[in-house]
């Protein structure tokens, strides 16, 4: 413990209980008037021990009113003045609240004589924006901007000394053990009050170690969620603000860091492993060294304990009449609860391996142990098993499996193997969990084993051999016995008990604790080649080198998802699974309509691969037998199939059917709409979410008109039936000036739009109108055919109508590069006026074997149903969340193409864009893979693979709804 130290200034130990000043708001404003000459309104705001008021006048607030405790000395009053100062001035990026000056340029401060006393009373500066104060989701921007602020309150202090820094605080956190002893007792719960003191000895005595190394100076020391202020610009709160600084004191530097990030564990979904991107963000401007590393989550506990503790007492002071500290119990034990939730020696392991600050030899480590076996083992015949996201034996779902690992163990002993084992460290894809808001603990600190004959274990050495049942149950004697498993561990012999699966996030404070038992018993490996090692978390060294390789030797322009992205290796129906085993949900992948990992689709092509791949110019019949199933799909008298690539060749080769057929160049497009990437394709593409100058950089070929958008288009509801008519006007006065089009393109459903339907009978009137001039009607059905809308199989007949050219891709190949253009025998002859077509992979024996399993699977899996079912169960739950939160413009959309526009008014329409972004990033922390799309990247494009489950569209609208209800 603390022993008692002599200062000038406020003294918590000696001053005793210290109720907040409670002055009537009438008089504070006659203070106000008397003393500045402002006529005010005061709104009461909260404090733990001080007294603040808004300050309007004409309802534009114009300070606040701050009446400090009277315990506090006037040389205390002037240190946190010329503190906010100083902060000011060495960042004048940032907006510090400092005690505003009257015309004279005199400050408002004074000591007033109130009904209470004379008390100190100044006018603060006011900042707008509003502060971090509640339980909203803090994103991880908005925490890395609060340890920025906190790097740069630090730096800017360093060095400065004044007389009004000589006090002590119960917030001090060098003297937090005194204060948990001093009001533990307030404390009205004894289990509660008995976890705050031993979890505060504990992190006291981990402090204490490594005290005499940390450098002390002046500091905030209240940066917390309620005292940074935001900007809020298109939705999204960005911290560039400070104020309250009553409790500016010379304190250790680090506490600045551990008070700021102890403030957002009690956030909705907050838990240690969230506060790392403040921690970085301090540490890249003013670098912590190993010892402040080592204090810092001691220092968050100590935080904890002390909140907890002095929020029942402020409460009983004021005989709850304090709302403010009242309020604040529930919050400030969640705080300690999070900081607790995870050992501190394991997140100082976290915090150091994220810094890349080396803590040297932690103490009580195992040194290089040693597991003496039973007489007769034979490590040499040791069979290693893989159960991680690479290995062949968790293909097609296997994984979900719960008696996957025994079934395999036994089958290496079976095969002669003396043991059967699983690495320590390899997340475990058996272990993984799907539709989980979290991620799952995957990660092993230890190994799992068969014994193909009993044995005795006994460690040699100073670590803790840990051997465990299936159940848990500890093994005592050391005895495993034959064909069972045994879950064997080596701990840090004074180190907490460890779970022998760990989440990844946690992975580098926990396998820090404890050494390889597999290279302690000198297992070798005869089993399958080496694994993916490691574990990575989201934005984690394995995905960000990724990237980073990624970057360097892949076209920058094919951009990739997410500024952080998860390493996605494997894919199981709706399901991806990140390197570190966490699963997504996804909910926007249409290039899979059978799902990831489809078994039948890989041996089909499999097969075909090892027997025949060429070009389509050879006689074989998977080219042929395809073609006359696509063409057998298709109304008549759509007859004849080219096949290629992908969805852009396709549309590109449509538009380049419609003008070898008409001898025409023109083409009219909709607006909006997204058609890809080739000359043709990307020429009709006028979305200027996927290319900015679109509108301007179109060839004179191409005629765009008004995307028909009913629900913020240039016409909306009923009036939305003046599209099709205004179109038709359209191509016809082209025909007119002597451009007649070739063809009109778009998509049948409005895909790039958010999921739109076309307004009844918009393509009746428009293909009609083509076809009256000579032109051909193109249907674009890349991304709304093969039974996506559920009820049809193609997009254009929802419309009714037949078109003149298909063009399909996507789905066609389950991700198998595959694309088709279907039309009518006529049609395609006249393409020779351009010579022949070859496309060397289009229609290859592999590509065509994909596209008949995929279609067979269509057929036997229900898929198009499905989608008809599941689609509309999913709509209707969308629509009722747009019920209880109106960012929820509209649900657009049928079947399982879905699209969720955000709005933020919904009168205005005003686009949700910033807003959007953050809500799929969020998604993303709730295993959600989600992306916005149209013009305005406003709308959730809604599109999973059509084997989709009702489980799994619940889950996705439910961690929606928490997304909205929390923040993001």
């Amino acid at each position: 413990m603390t022993g008692t130290v002599r200062v000038s200034g406020f003294d918590f130990f000696s001053a005793g209980e210290l109720p907040a000043p409670n002055l009537p708001a009438a008089e504070v404003a006659a203070i106000v008037r008397e003393h500045w000459g402002l006529d005010v309104a005061l709104e009461p705001l909260g404090s733990q021990q001080d007294q603040n008021f808004l300050a309007s006048a004409g309802g534009t607030p114009v300070g606040v009113v701050k009446i400090t405790n009277p315990a506090f000395t006037a040389a205390e009053l002037d240190a946190q003045d010329h503190a906010a100062s100083r902060i000011a001035a060495a960042a004048p990026q940032l907006r510090i609240a400092t005690t505003t000056r009257a015309d004279d340029g005199t400050p408002r401060s004074v000591v007033a004589e109130t009904g209470e006393g004379p008390l100190a009373i100044r006018l603060l500066e006011y900042l707008p924006g509003g502060t971090l104060t509640g339980g909203a989701h803090l994103s991880p921007a908005v925490v890395a901007r609060m340890g920025e602020l906190a790097g740069h309150a630090s730096l800017a202090l360093a060095g400065f000394e004044h007389p009004g820094l000589d006090r002590v605080l119960q917030w001090d956190l060098r003297h937090a053990d005194r204060v948990v002893d001093l009001l533990a007792h307030y404390h009205p719960d004894e289990a509660k009050r008995a976890m705050v003191t031993d979890a505060a000895a504990r992190a006291w005595a981990d402090v204490q170690a490594v005290a005499a190394d940390l450098p002390v100076q002046a500091v905030h020391l209240d940066l917390t969620d309620d005292n940074v202020v935001c900007t809020t610009e298109r939705g999204i709160r960005t911290p560039d603000g400070m104020i309250d600084f009553g409790d500016v004191t010379a304190n250790w530097a680090v506490s600045e860091l551990a008070i700021t990030i102890s403030s957002v564990l009690h956030h909705a979904g907050a838990e240690p492993a969230s506060v790392l991107p403040a921690v970085r963000a301090f540490h890249a401007l003013r670098p912590l060294s190993p010892a402040e590393v080592a204090a810092l989550w001691p220092l968050v506990v100590l935080r904890g304990a002390v909140l907890v503790v002095s929020g029942e007492q402020q409460v009983q002071i004021d005989g709850g009449a304090n709302a403010y500290a009242a309020a604040g119990v529930e919050r400030e034990w969640r705080i300690f609860e999070q900081s607790t939730s995870v050992p501190s020696e394991v997140m100082t392991g976290v915090i150091a391996d994220a810094l890349g600050v080396p803590l040297g030899s932690r103490v009580g480590a195992p040194k290089t142990p040693h597991i003496e076996t039973s007489p007769g083992f034979d490590p040499a015949r040791a069979a290693r098993l893989d159960v991680s996201i690479t290995s062949d034996d968790v293909d097609a779902g296997a994984w979900l499996d719960p008696e996957l690992e025994e079934r395999l163990a036994l089958r290496a002993l079976d095969a002669g193997a003396s043991v059967a084992w699983l690495e320590r460290g390899t997340p475990r894809l058996s272990a993984s969990r799907i539709r989980s808001a979290g991620s799952t603990a995957t990660v092993p600190t230890g190994v799992d084993v068969w014994f193909a004959e009993a044995q005795h274990l006994a460690p040699e050495g100073d670590a803790r051999l840990v051997i465990e049942t299936t159940d848990g149950a500890t093994i005592l004697d050391g005895t495993v016995p034959s064909r069972q498993r045994a879950r064997i561990r080596l701990e840090a012999p004074d180190a907490p008990r460890v779970p022998h699966l760990i989440r990844p996030e946690y992975a580098p404070g926990w396998l820090a604790l404890t050494e390889d038992p597999a290279a302690a018993m000198g297992l070798e490996d005869a089993g399958p080649g080496t694994p993916l090692r490691g574990y990575s978390i989201t934005g984690g060294a394995d995905a960000s080198e990724l990237v980073a390789r990624r970057e360097r030797a892949f076209a920058e322009v094919q951009e990739h998802y997410y500024a952080a992205p998860p390493r996605i290796e494997r894919g199981w129906r709706e399901h991806l699974v990140g390197t570190d085993g966490r699963v997504y949900l996804d909910m926007v992948n249409n290039v899979t309509p059978l799902g990831h990992g489809h078994p039948g689709l890989a041996a089909a092509v499999a097969k075909q691969l090892r027997t025949l791949n060429t070009n389509s110019r050879f006689n074989y019949g998977a080219v042929v037998e395809f073609s006359e199933r696509l063409a057998a799909l298709a109304p008549d008298p759509l007859d004849t199939v080219f096949l290629v690539n992908s969805g852009s060749e396709a549309t590109d080769l449509a538009i380049r059917v419609a003008m070898a057929a008409t001898g025409r160049r023109d083409i009219v497009s909709l607006l909006e709409a997204y058609h890809g990437w080739t000359y043709a394709s990307d020429a009709v593409s006028t979305s200027v979410a996927d290319n900015p100058n679109a509108l301007a950089t179109r060839p004179d070929w191409v005629h765009p008109i008004d995307a028909p958008n009913p629900f913020r288009g240039v016409h909306r509801g009923a009036d939305a039936a003046r599209y099709a008519p205004e179109a038709a006007d359209r191509i016809r006065e082209l025909a007119a000036s002597g451009r007649p089009p070739a063809g009109f393109i778009a998509e049948t459903f409005s895909g790039n739009a958010g999921g739109i339907p076309l307004p009844d009978g918009y393509l009746t009137e428009v293909y009609a109108a083509v076809r009256e001039v000579g032109g051909l009607a193109i249907a674009d059905e890349v991304q709304a055919g093969y039974g996506r809308l559920g009820n049809w199989f193609w997009g254009f007949e929802q419309q009714g109508v037949v078109p003149d050219v298909i063009a399909v891709a996507k789905a066609a190949g389950n991700g198998y590069p595959l694309g088709a253009v279907i039309t009518t025998r006529e049609i395609a002859a006249r393409y020779r006026t351009q010579g022949y077509f070859f496309s060397s992979t289009g229609g290859s024996p592999a590509s065509s074997v994909a596209g008949l399993t995929v279609l067979d699977a269509f057929r036997d899996e229900r898929l198009q149903q499905n989608a008809a079912e599941t689609g509309a169960y999913l709509k209707g739950r969308l629509e009722a969340l747009a019920e209880r939160h109106p960012l929820i413009g509209i649900v657009h959309g049928l079947g399982l193409y879905l699209g969720v526009e955000f709005v933020r008014d919904r009168a205005t329409l005003e686009p949700a864009t910033e807003e959007t972004a953050a809500i799929c990033d969020r998604l993303l922390t709730l295993g959600v893979i989600m992306q916005p799309t149209g013009d305005h990247q406003n709308v959730l494009k809604v599109k999973p693979p059509l084997v989709v489950t009702r489980e799994s569209a619940d889950f996705f609208v439910d961690m929606l709804d928490r997304v909205l209800t929390e923040g993001w």
